[in-house]
């Protein structure tokens, strides 16, 4: 493990036209329609039947949980229906928690025999270690919301019965209910549902049964690490990624930003991938699927539950996908004897939770222009762009705004960036401006309030302004 704490038709003559009479007609059309919506009733209760049959000798749950970890997650508390005539439907807002782990030799006691004699650190189908990836998703059917939470795994935060550490300690000293306890407590005191914990082979291996992912990769990527036989080698620029690609796109880390810009790296993957593969055809494909990555997947999901949670997810509208990340900063070097940590804000915590999970309440923060910390990235690579975009700023009452390094990926749509989930602020940045789109993650600027990522519609803003 990397990190100092070491434990993703024939043509035919056309008949003369007959006369019928209306209510004859009628009838046809009734006809017609009843047997559509027979169809449908059939197809939905066959899906359902089939998805049934598909999973029911499929034990989804690799642990088994001792009472006391059960009661950590609301399983009594139904999350989905299950109506005869079609597929099962979530029933109230539900929070996951999504644990990726990447687990070597090195980190288990006993590895598989066959892996024991290997000279380097390989993959084991494990879900003991150390979490490289911590999520909390939150899928909200009363506001048709779905919010995912990166948690860093660097974060310093309080492990109940181990004291303050890395959050993503957590899973190896009490698996998925101290990592629910761990990360409720960090959060506030939110409530967690369920768990999801899947390892990176089972990353690879959905990936690929997904038909793989279009992304673009912000830059060439070159590192070779012998002792675990990690190999990434991509270039930089959109292309169609597998899943041994994906792996190596989310698994790289010597950027300027370390674990952050993996989490960014991840984020832009499944944005990409909701917005490729996620459709309701993939409810057909979910037996098959899941078949596939079984092995490498660990929950306390229900079968009925997990097919309720893809389908809302297939159905809900990709402007109401949002992406965030815990808020906070990099530790100093001459902090925590040389530690590295991810140090979490309080009241930023408190903020985001109140707007995404709708738990708590906002309080008074940054809804002033002039306190609104706006970061620029040019995407055009046009001298006059960024001037443009900084006079409407300042305009619009907005002084606290910087210019980064420029953006890689060319854009056509501005993109203004909620980087800490501040919707209205993004929104009224919109305003403003005149151009570009809302998005709520976390792929802009660490140091930002909003992220303006220009696009080649900024000339519409310089348009609007000439003609004014």
């Amino acid at each position: 493990m990397n990190g100092s704490n070491q434990r993703p038709p024939q043509a035919t003559r056309k008949p003369k036209a007959v006369l019928r009479k209306v209510p004859k007609q009628k009838g046809h059309r009734w006809l017609w329609l009843m047997s559509g919506l027979a169809g449908v009733a059939l197809l939905s209760a066959t899906a359902g039947a089939l998805l049934a049959m598909s999973f029911a000798s499929t034990p989804l749950m690799q642990r088994k949980l001792s009472p006391e970890q059960a009661s950590v997650f609301s399983k009594s508390e139904s999350i989905s229906k299950n109506n005869s005539l079609q597929l099962p439907e979530l029933t109230r807002p539900v929070n996951i928690l999504v644990l990726g782990l990447k687990v070597l030799t090195t980190d288990v006691q006993n590895p598989p025999a066959n892996l024991k004699k290997l000279r380097y650190q390989a993959l084991v189908n494990s879900f003991d270690g150390l979490t490289d990836t911590m999520l909390l998703l939150r899928f909200n059917p009363e506001a048709k919301k779905l919010v995912a939470l990166s948690i860093p795994r660097d974060t310093r935060t309080a492990v109940p019965g181990y004291g303050i550490t890395k959050i993503n300690e957590a899973n190896v000293d009490g698996g998925p209910a101290l990592s629910a306890k761990a990360t409720s407590e960090l959060l506030g005191g939110v409530g967690v549902d369920r768990y999801v914990s899947i390892n990176v082979q089972g990353v690879q291996a959905l990936v690929d049964a997904l038909g793989g992912v279009t992304v673009f990769v912000p830059k060439d990527m070159k590192y070779k690490d012998e002792s675990q036989h990690l190999y990434v080698n991509l270039k930089a620029g959109q292309q169609h990624l597998n899943g041994d690609q994906v792996l190596q796109l989310l698994r790289f880390r010597h950027d300027e930003y370390g674990d952050i810009g993996r989490i960014q790296r991840q984020q832009m993957v499944m944005r990409s991938l909701m917005e490729q593969t996620l459709n309701p055809a993939t409810l057909v494909r979910l037996p098959k699927i899941l078949s596939i990555v079984q092995s490498h997947i660990d929950t306390n999901l229900s079968v009925e539950e997990l097919v309720a949670l893809v389908g809302f997810a297939a159905r809900t509208n990709r402007s109401q996908v949002q992406m965030l990340m815990v808020p906070g900063s990099f530790s100093q070097p001459h902090e925590f004897n040389g530690v590295s940590y991810w140090l979490p804000s309080v009241q930023r915590i408190q903020t985001m939770m109140a707007r995404h999970f709708d738990f708590g309440t906002v309080s008074a923060d940054d809804s002033f222009a002039d306190a609104v910390r706006v970061v620029i990235q040019d995407s055009t690579r046009q001298s006059n762009a960024t001037p443009a975009v900084m006079n409407k700023l300042k305009q619009g009452g907005y002084n606290n705004v910087s210019v980064a390094e420029p953006k890689r990926e060319p854009l056509n749509v501005t993109r203004i960036v909620a980087q800490q989930g501040d919707v209205k602020g993004a929104e009224a940045i919109r305003q403003s401006l005149g151009f570009g789109e809302v998005r709520i993650e976390s792929t802009g600027d660490l140091d930002s309030d909003v992220t303006i990522q220009i696009g080649q519609d900024w000339k519409q803003g310089r348009s609007s302004q000439a003609t004014n």
